[in-house]
């Protein structure tokens, strides 16, 4: 079996959390950092088909909702909007912070002296904000395990356990959003001050929401709207195949104005974006992901790659803990995971603008780099050899023809599959045959092999050449070039007078292309 990237890439989950409780997400659910984000902005159902580097058929860009990990204007976070969710959370509320802080108090959850919920000073929305400096390891707050929010502890958890063999879904995620739609809709639900922190249903900026024109022309060749559009389909699959026929069978707890597949969406991006998976440990790697919860006051925060704040998790809380220092009157950001551009647009809807998120990447379809292989090929009997060894390597579980290799800024995500795609597709003949006849040879991998950015130069020329061809492949799926872009981004007058789904997409698809040209400029 293929060593599984380090990095996997995702369509959209849930609140990823690069810290041991991980955003939950509806991905298919490919391994994922941890990570985490704002419910709304922060995921997509999308994520349940998360384009993986893992080459495995079944693995690789497969997914069950397209969700796998906030909301930037140049800045901005990943809750664009946070208010009332619209006539569901209950009455108008004229102080939500203050209703929300006093429900904190009567659950036990802790809130430092130190910080404050706050719409003042944040990129976006409601965010946390150090009233005084803060210093690394500091406790900012602590969340109780009876105050989260999850099918365990919702008032009908009883039944969606009884029930929990006809909830089942790819996503894994219906006892949740079930728990939610009951909630929402109970005038005496406990977490209602919680929600009165939520985002606008109506208002979340996942790609999912935009016009599908819209998100073809903006997002083209970034690989999201491929994801949403399995998303979506998985979303009305699953919705009326078992959330709909669920509440129709106990209308004593669902009202008719909560069963709706536009509700029911909406909450599955809110989820994604919002909610949050604990992570199961190393020796438990092979179990089923544990299920998503929500956590409040956790889910304030905003994402940032270059995060001072953390999430930490006990048997009885879970711990918001500063890793930087945070000087007065600055935001505290946690981080939803090492995530792309296209994974925060597609998760939580909206990107860090360039050159702030150090952890983008950009992909190469493993089936473009067969493509680019075959460009060289003459005859009809080189081809039939290029399939046998394409086949090979899907044999080895090193490529998949929903596969892609994940280049990141510094390093190759997805290393060894990539060097053995590109060692298999241009060794000799003869060399192959010998290879294939010893099943592969053992880890003979030499140092001038190599896929590390910075030995990329070294290659063998026919490694370097097939990796050109793949990047410029690549680059004609997208509908502009790389100097349109910098046009665009080179004058903050024109910046300006674009829309914001048009600066977040332009944001996305120029941080692919330039890891794209930088490789250019190594297989040169």
């Amino acid at each position: 079996m293929a060593t599984q990237a380090k990095r996997r890439r995702v369509s959209c989950g849930g609140r990823r959390r690069s810290t041991p409780l991980r955003r939950a997400s509806p991905l298919p659910r490919p391994q994922r950092r941890a990570a985490r984000g704002c419910a709304a902005c922060r995921g997509s159902f999308a994520a349940l088909h998360i384009p993986s580097p893992n080459p495995g058929p079944s693995s690789a860009r497969a997914a069950v909702f397209s969700a796998p990990s906030e909301l930037f204007r140049a800045g901005q976070r990943h809750c664009a909007c946070l208010s009332q969710v619209a006539g569901l959370a209950g009455s108008e509320d004229p102080a939500p912070v203050a209703s929300f802080l006093s429900w904190c108090r009567r659950v036990g959850l802790e809130l430092s002296p130190k910080v404050a919920v706050s719409r003042q000073g944040t990129v976006a929305g409601y965010g946390m904000v150090a009233r005084e400096s803060v210093q690394p390891g500091e406790l900012l707050f602590a969340v109780p395990r009876a105050a989260l929010l999850s099918q365990h502890t919702c008032s009908i958890s009883g039944l969606l356990e009884r029930e929990r063999g006809a909830l089942q879904s790819q996503s894994g995620w219906v006892p949740l959003l079930l728990a939610l739609l009951h909630e929402l809709q109970a005038p005496a639900s406990p977490w209602s001050p919680y929600f009165a922190l939520w985002p606008e249903l109506g208002r979340l900026e996942h790609p999912m929401f935009w016009p599908e024109e819209e998100r073809r022309r903006l997002l083209q060749g970034t690989g999201v709207p491929e994801a949403v559009e399995k998303d979506l389909a998985n979303i009305r699959s699953e919705y009326y195949s078992i959330v709909l026929p669920f509440m129709e069978a106990h209308p004593d707890l669902f009202s008719p104005r909560v069963r709706s597949l536009e509700l029911y969406r909406q909450l599955v991006a809110l989820v994604m974006a919002y909610s949050f998976q604990e992570p199961l440990e190393e020796e438990d790697d092979e179990k089923e992901p544990n299920s998503p919860l929500m956590v409040p006051a956790a889910d304030v925060l905003n994402h940032l790659a270059n995060h001072n704040a953390n999430l930490e998790y006990s048997p009885n809380c879970l711990r918001m803990v500063a890793t930087q220092p945070i000087p007065k009157g600055h935001e505290i950001f946690n981080t939803y995971g090492q995530m792309a551009n296209w994974q925060l647009i597609h998760m939580y809807g909206f990107t860090e603008p360039y050159p702030d998120n150090t952890d983008d990447t950009a992909d190469i379809q493993m089936v473009t780099v067969r493509e680019a292989a075959l460009q060289g090929t003459k005859v009809e009997a080189e081809r039939l050899l290029l399939y046998e060894r394409w086949d090979f390597l899907c044999k080895l579980e090193m490529v998949g023809e929903e596969g892609a290799f994940v280049i990141g800024r510094e390093e190759v995500l997805t290393e060894e599959e990539l060097a053995m795609t590109l060692k298999v597709l241009c060794m000799p003949a003869e060399e192959f045959r010998e290879f294939k006849d010893q099943d592969g040879w053992g880890d003979d991998k030499r140092e001038e092999d190599s896929l590390t950015i910075t030995n990329i130069p070294k290659l063998k020329a026919s490694w370097r050449q097939l990796l050109r061809d793949s990047v410029l492949l690549t680059l004609q799926t997208y509908a502009t070039d790389l100097k349109t872009e910098q046009d665009l981004l080179s004058s903050k007058e024109v910046y300006a007078t674009l829309s914001w789904r048009e600066q977040q997409a332009l944001q996305v698809r120029y941080g692919q292309k330039m890891i794209l040209h930088q490789l250019l400029e190594l297989t040169n």
